[in-house]
């Protein structure tokens, strides 16, 4: 599935099934479910505020911090990658199994859909998902429907995994599926090889250590480029076309895309992404990925990660 949907798009999946307007509420739309990830740093419960007073019929409402973060520990970073079996059992609940099409949205240029679209699609491996085109915003300036109901579906919450077989045998049931992993911690960072290009996703500011509005320590990771991530998409938080996604990462460091134009067949580089906390670095794996970089891994734990280990702090600060 492309993991760029329109509005247009998405409004017409809904009539086609009768759906999308304010008496359907009933949340599982056959085989599409939506998802608000709406949120605000700031203010951890402003998304979940927004979504019950205006919502796209029939969505659910996931928050960064409960539903797609595990627990903060002494180290890991401040929204770690949830627990797997609590993450599956969650989204089994929304009706989410192995043949739905997922669709996530925020008002955010992506920051928080893309979280849950990196982590349906490389740290469960479901396929079928995609993010929202323009979000929220585009939604709304397209005068489609929206709705304060909440949706009524829920399904099992018990999980299947390819080791215990199927699960239940009624309801709807999410089965991870084994993956490479798309993740790396601290000590593959540290110990990655020279042609690998780190990449931090954070505004330049930040990277240059000239301003930290979160973390205790500024600077970045030490041999790392920088790659703005509200560079994805336009002001009005509309995607980049794939071509100028690969400008983009041209620009950022011709090793990423190398001879792209002339050798398609070329091996790109191997690519880490972070940022503050693994959360907006997904905007820029959903960006390499429309550039035809499909293995790029994310460093989860990111730059509050690194922070936590005092060591590397200070190396940070030499960079």
């Amino acid at each position: 599935m492309h993991p760029v949907v329109s509005v247009g798009w998405l409004a017409q999946q809904l009539a086609d099934q009768g759906l999308g307007n304010d008496e359907d509420h009933g949340g599982h739309h056959g085989d599409l479910v939506i998802c608000d990830c709406r949120f605000a740093l700031a203010d951890g419960g402003l998304g979940r505020s927004q979504y019950h007073h205006q919502h796209i019929p029939g969505a659910h409402y996931l928050s960064l911090d409960q539903d797609l973060s595990g627990p903060v520990q002494r180290h890991g970073g401040r929204h770690p990658l949830p627990d797997l079996e609590s993450f599956t059992a969650k989204l089994s609940s929304l009706g989410i199994g192995p043949n739905t099409t997922v669709i996530a949205y925020d008002d955010s240029r992506l920051a928080f859909a893309a979280r849950l679209w990196w982590l349906l699609r490389h740290y469960l491996g479901h396929e079928q998902v995609a993010v929202l085109d323009g979000g929220w915003s585009a939604w709304v300036a397209a005068s489609l429907p929206t709705t304060a109901q909440l949706p009524e579906w829920s399904g099992v919450v018990s999980v299947a995994t390819p080791e215990a077989g199927s699960g239940t045998a009624s309801g709807i049931c999410l089965v991870p599926r084994s993956t490479p992993h798309r993740w790396v911690t601290i000590a593959q960072v540290k110990s990655r090889p020279a042609t690998t290009i780190l990449v931090d996703s954070r505004a330049p500011d930040r990277y240059r250590g000239e301003v930290e509005p979160i973390d205790p320590i500024a600077g970045h990771i030490p041999g790392a480029v920088n790659a703005f991530w509200q560079d994805v998409t336009d002001e009005q938080g509309f995607v980049l076309s794939a071509a100028g996604q690969g400008d983009r990462w041209r620009r950022v460091d011709e090793a990423i895309l190398p001879n792209a134009a002339a050798n398609p067949a070329h091996a790109p580089a191997n690519v880490i992404v972070y940022c503050g906390s693994g959360v907006t670095a997904c905007v820029n794996l959903l960006s390499l990925e429309l550039a035809g970089i499909t293995h790029a891994r994310l460093y989860a734990g990111s730059w509050s990660d690194w922070c936590s280990y005092a060591e590397d702090c200070s190396q940070a600060l030499e960079s």
